[in-house]
């Protein structure tokens, strides 16, 4: 996530991505990039790197998703995983990238049958997808936020706060939030679940509910306008009994060992001079979404 994905939110290992705005504007570019990329050494961890930097172009699996990975209204190739992929694999020597533009559930197929190089799209690291995929370390990690009327008047912070005090509790089609909610002892049949975060936001404004839960980044994104509501601090959610946190990353095939990890330096490097954040901030990311999780933890290994 992410708007109406969390940024790849995942429930029980099942997976929902919205398309979001930028989405009609795929078509001509994905005609353009859906040729067949060439098949890729399956020893020495891979020889594509060494094809990208003499083709000087690398094909981008994105979803059309705000703010991880779409095309705006000029046209133009943006998001964080793009942006941070320019200056990636402009260090790695390849000059261009070049957007593939799919459905989100068709990325990790889309990758393993070389229609492009590599997932730039936000993706959550999830031992589920770590069988299919390899991962470079994440780039950002994310909590929870909930949207709650100006001054939280029921002091809801947190999903326990949400069953003790009985508020009427809304979250988005297919989020992640749906479990930790009923993980914390709420019923999930008086869960109201609404389209996305403007939706939630427009329940809480109107009193339908006291509170809608998402993202850090989109509850904190949704409320800038807003003179009735706000977002509360971001915090962690629980996962049998533990907390959980996500992080999001950039996805290889799984004999491109070579390219994971040559991105892997450049992406350390730019953690720690701070131009990661930097790059990351235009699309609403903070120092809090700042992250030193590796894909080894998330992965489960």
């Amino acid at each position: 996530m992410a708007p109406p994905l969390e940024h790849g939110e995942h429930i029980s290992g099942t997976t929902r991505r919205s398309l979001l705005a930028g989405v009609a504007a795929l078509g001509a570019l994905g005609a353009a990039g859906c040729s067949r990329v060439a098949t890729a050494s399956t020893t020495g961890g891979g020889e594509l790197l060494d094809r990208l930097r003499a083709a000087g172009v690398v094909r981008l699996g994105i979803a059309g998703e705000i703010p991880f990975g779409y095309i705006d209204r000029n046209g133009d190739l943006t998001g964080e995983a793009p942006e941070l992929a320019k200056v990636i694999f402009k260090r790695l020597g390849v000059d261009r990238v070049q957007p593939v533009p799919t459905e989100f559930g068709s990325l990790i197929p889309g990758l393993n049958s070389q229609q492009f190089d590599v997932v730039a799209a936000g993706m959550y690291v999830t031992p589920e997808r770590c069988e299919q995929v390899i991962f470079a370390d994440p780039d950002y990690q994310m909590l929870d936020s909930f949207i709650v009327r100006k001054g939280n008047p029921k002091g809801l912070h947190n999903y326990k706060d949400v069953v003790a005090k009985k508020a009427k509790f809304a979250t988005g089609t297919g989020y992640a939030e749906i479990g930790y909610a009923v993980e914390a002892g709420y019923k999930e049949s008086d869960i109201l679940i609404v389209p996305d975060q403007v939706a939630g936001l427009n329940a809480v404004e109107a009193g339908r509910v006291d509170v809608f839960a998402g993202t850090a980044l989109t509850t904190r994104e949704v409320v800038k306008k807003s003179a009735k509501a706000e977002a509360t601090k971001a915090f962690t959610p629980t996962v049998d009994g533990k907390p959980h946190i996500d992080g999001g990353a950039f996805a290889f095939r799984r004999t491109e060992t070579s390219l994971r990890d040559a991105f892997n330096v450049e992406l350390r490097k730019l953690k720690k001079s701070g131009e990661l954040l930097r790059i990351l901030k235009p699309f609403g990311f903070t120092r809090a979404e700042m992250t030193d999780l590796t894909a080894k933890e998330l992965c489960g290994g």
